[in-house]
């Protein structure tokens, strides 16, 4: 039988078949992981340990969920695992086998059109550096579908979570208002 393989978002394929630790070294062995990020599947050698976060960057060369402070504090890494938001580095990759995990790169439509709160993100300038906003867009996402932006209080209390170190607030705030208003 042939060793798993895994796809990485450009398309590459690699072989991680699932290894015994060499002699001496103790720590979890590399397992083969089913992934479905942004409704494809993947398979990727993985240790039991390793994050969402680092599979996502490190193993699928999807790099648009950033490590920011791999604690859980920034929301930099938010992406959603059916559905939900989460933190990506306080959430192990071999958790989500059987579940679907959408990531900033799985918005846009196949055709490139950017999702309304990308597009509202480019034209209310609701970022500034840029580190921040796939959490934050991911997050602002997900609270219009739970229904809770009704009010600028509503919205910073449901986006707390994702820090924006250059204090582009007002105008998250406002894409997501702008985004909302559409319905």
């Amino acid at each position: 039988m042939a060793p798993p393989t895994a796809t990485t978002a450009s398309g590459a394929t690699a072989a991680v078949a699932a290894a015994p630790a060499p002699p001496g070294i103790c720590g979890p062995a590399t397992v083969p992981v089913t992934l479905r990020i942004n409704g494809a599947s993947h398979v990727v050698g993985l240790e039991p340990r390793v994050s969402l976060l680092d599979a996502l960057r490190e193993h699928l060369e999807l790099t648009g969920s950033k490590k920011g402070c791999d604690q859980g504090t920034c929301g930099a890494c938010t992406v959603w695992v059916d559905g939900r938001r989460v933190l990506a580095c306080l959430t192990l990759a071999i958790t989500c086998e059987g579940r679907e995990v959408t990531t900033i790169e799985g918005l846009a439509a196949d055709d490139g059109t950017l999702h309304p709160m990308q597009q509202a993100f480019i034209e209310r300038d609701a970022f500034q550096c840029g580190y921040c906003t796939a959490g934050q867009i991911m997050s602002a996402v997900a609270l219009l579908e739970e229904g809770n932006a009704t009010t600028d209080e509503e919205i910073a209390e449901s986006m707390s979570g994702n820090i924006c170190r250059c204090a582009a607030y007002p105008n998250i705030r406002a894409a997501i208002r702008d985004v909302g208003a559409k319905g």
